[in-house]
């Protein structure tokens, strides 16, 4: 699918170019519940494709072609046809029936980018972790990162063709998850299953915010119930 850029021509891709109906610009003049969320994990495990899945707005996208330099510190195990890596950020927007809104910014997964990554976590309200089983290690230095922040988060294991596959409760374990951390399976390509995920992480958010509005917890359920 084509992507699109913003203004500059030598700006960040603005994309993919869509003509989806469900496509909508400005929010509506009316109270509405905002949250801003991370979509967050290592390097090459999806957060560009979810956010994109989800999006009711052309995405903002800011990746770079990777060369043989980046070799030695981006590890392809896995993702071996990966020509591309986010360099700045990524930008979606999706809207829960009674107005509750998710601004989703996903975050480079390479270390050299953590401080970039602590400016984007502020303001942010909670973190969806994608994670791969082929490199589930790989999650544990995200996860420590949002856990300092004092960020609530849920887990969603990105299910590639390739990966292996593991029960919820093994996955649990192996990622030493709180009891209380959501822990999802999802494809990244699938809007029903990054919805899900996406939910799942709204509706902890919502039961840890001291201020949460029962409504919007409301609205967050009524969404995953909606055909």
């Amino acid at each position: 699918m084509d992507s699109v850029r913003s203004g500059d021509p030598d700006g960040p891709v603005v994309g993919p170019s869509d003509s989806r109906p469900n496509r909508v610009g400005y929010l509506p003049d009316r109270d509405q519940t905002l949250m801003k969320l991370l979509v967050a994990g290592p390097f090459g495990v999806g957060k560009t494709t979810l956010i994109r899945t989800l999006s009711e707005i052309a995405t903002l996208h800011t990746e770079e072609a990777m060369t043989e330099t980046g070799r030695p510190v981006d590890d392809l195990a896995g993702v071996p046809e990966k020509v591309t890596t986010t360099v700045a950020v990524d930008f979606g927007r999706l809207t829960l029936p009674g107005n509750v809104v998710l601004y989703m910014f996903g975050t480079p997964g390479q270390r050299r980018f953590f401080p970039l990554w602590q400016d984007i976590a502020r303001g942010a309200v909670g973190a969806l972790v994608l994670a791969d089983t082929r490199r589930l290690a790989d999650s544990f230095e995200i996860m420590d990162m949002i856990e300092e922040q004092g960020l609530p988060y849920a887990v969603a294991v990105n299910c590639f063709p390739e990966s292996p596959l593991h029960q919820v409760e093994v996955l649990r374990g192996r990622l030493d998850l709180h009891p209380a951390t959501p822990l999802l399976l999802c494809d990244a390509r699938d809007r029903d299953s990054s919805l899900d995920a996406l939910i799942a992480l709204a509706e902890h958010v919502l039961d840890t915010l001291p201020a949460a509005q029962s409504s919007a917890q409301s609205s967050a359920v009524a969404a995953q119930e909606t055909p």
